[in-house]
């Protein structure tokens, strides 16, 4: 049986370059580990993280306009906004995490402080992995593309 692939010049079979429009870019994460971190009004961060006021403005409006991030005004303060990550936001922590932790592994090596733990036994987070539908941790060596029409269907030899 030949191995399918996926067919790489069509984007529309992949949600990739989707995930890219939205967040392919740096600020656009540092944004959102912002928010992770309780940040939440422009000039927070602004000051948290040195970024451009233009910039920042542009990267926020788009972090709203694709649902990734709530813009409303303070209750405290009308005058004021916040953005609140949505449940679209939340949903990328994985993903945020996925690539701090890669980062970590291979790039400055710095020793992380403050270290991301469990807030049950205040242990710090295993290594996001890729699991299959019943619990089994999966490598590279485990996966491959099947057909929509396939999914489920075993080959004879296996």
């Amino acid at each position: 049986m030949a191995i399918l692939r996926e067919p790489l010049r069509e984007l529309t079979a992949c949600g990739l370059p989707d995930a890219l429009e939205v967040m392919g870019e740096r600020w656009s994460f540092m944004i959102l580990r912002a928010s992770f971190n309780r940040i939440h009004h422009f000039e927070d961060f602004l000051n948290e993280l040195g970024i451009a006021r233009n910039i920042l403005s542009n990267r926020l409006g788009k972090l709203v306009d694709h649902g990734i991030l709530d813009r409303k005004p303070c209750r405290d303060d009308r005058r004021r906004v916040e953005y609140r990550l949505t449940e679209k936001g939340h949903d990328l922590l994985p993903a945020m995490l996925a690539l701090r932790q890669w980062g970590q592994k291979y790039g400055t090596r710095v020793p992380e402080n403050p270290v991301l733990v469990d807030d049950r036994d205040r242990l710090p987070v295993g290594p996001v992995s890729i699991l299959g539908h019943d619990g089994r941790l999966l490598t590279h060596r485990d996966l491959r593309f099947a057909d929509r029409s396939q999914v489920g269907v075993k080959d004879d030899a296996a």
